[in-house]
């Protein structure tokens, strides 16, 4: 194989959960070009992976508008590279017809029972049943067997890059290490309460004597000043972050605390120590690989399981006390995991 073709537009946490594909094609074919198609709001993620040859931006919201330059254009680069495979990992119509119109010798995607759109199956020369596997990235790894690389291996290439914000932090730290708390999330459900991680915050400090910064992205800085003013002065704003400014910051952090959202899947792909909080989404899926991390979830109690709004009138994330996510920092910690 010389030329290689990966398509995943988007989530944040699902390009990182697709990171290890590049990884593997890069350690089993040094010599080939590796591409990938993304969104363009996640172009500077993917200039982070190391073994990426060429980043496509492609913007698949304006096929339906007038706007079709990006489109055009980024399927004419696609075209010219003369692909030997393309990888179809997000398993939608969109996608599939991106891996299609490569124009690559073989189109892979995902049997129709792991397609998240069944009717993408139709644009793929061969389908790779990924079989029971728990976790989504070894869903994705699925696709390098198929093509001949090792699809045992969990591997993140992820450069950290120089970041003025991180500077700025670790200036204003003064060096004192700090947990990274990240309330936001983009399904409510998914949000454990700003008071409680502010809560939480306080306590930290009292008992590890540890600083608190509160990551925050588009819409999220109320939330984030919340957690800030129920802290009793533990935590602080992180300043305003670009995704690779998010990367410094969370490779900088002793620890992340966090819902099922894309900074989680960043900050313990850099490596950094992590406390997840689950509610609607099965850990086991898309929670933490590195088997040092730790889960606090109420999944076994949801009632909207995958869903983005919750049935109830609490969701049940809301159900996991300060004391038991302080537990789970401490072990984490203090490495007795």
């Amino acid at each position: 194989m010389n030329r290689a073709l990966l398509v995943r537009l988007g989530s944040l946490g699902d390009i990182v959960h697709a990171m290890p594909v590049a990884a593997a094609l890069r350690t089993a074919f040094p010599a080939a070009r590796i591409d990938w198609v993304t969104h363009p709001a996640y172009v500077s993620l993917v200039s982070l992976v190391r073994g990426v040859d060429t980043v496509i931006p492609v913007d698949t919201r304006v096929w339906h508008t007038g706007r079709r330059g990006n489109v055009v254009e980024g399927l004419g680069l696609l075209r010219q590279a003369g692909y030997d495979v393309a990888l179809d990992l997000q398993g939608l119509v969109k996608s599939a017809v991106l891996a299609r119109a490569a124009g690559a010798r073989r189109t892979l995607g995902f049997t129709r029972a792991h397609l998240r759109e069944p009717a993408a199956r139709f644009f793929y020369d061969e389908s790779v049943d990924p079989g029971e596997v728990a976790h989504v990235i070894h869903k994705n790894l699925a696709f390098c067997a198929a093509v001949g690389a090792d699809s045992r291996t969990v591997q993140f290439p992820l450069t950290t890059p120089a970041s003025a914000v991180a500077a700025q932090l670790a200036s204003e730290l003064r060096g004192q290490p700090y947990v990274l708390l990240n309330p936001g999330a983009a399904w409510p459900n998914k949000r454990w309460p700003a008071a409680r991680f502010g809560a939480l915050a306080s306590r930290l400090r009292e008992q590890q004597g540890m600083a608190s910064v509160v990551l925050w992205g588009p819409d999220e800085q109320a939330l984030a000043e919340a957690v800030v003013q129920a802290s009793d002065g533990a935590a602080r704003l992180a300043p305003p972050t670009s995704i690779p400014d998010m990367v410094a910051v969370a490779a900088g952090a002793r620890m992340m605390v966090s819902g099922d959202t894309g900074p989680l899947h960043l900050a313990a792909a850099v490596g950094t120590p992590v406390v997840a909080l689950f509610g609607p989404t099965r850990c086991e899926r898309n929670g933490p690989w590195d088997a040092r991390d730790l889960t606090v979830a109420r999944t076994d109690v949801c009632e909207c399981l995958y869903e983005r709004r919750c049935r109830r009138a609490r969701p049940c994330i809301g159900e996991i006390d300060v004391n038991e996510v302080l537990a789970a920092v401490t072990r984490r910690l203090d490495g007795r995991v």
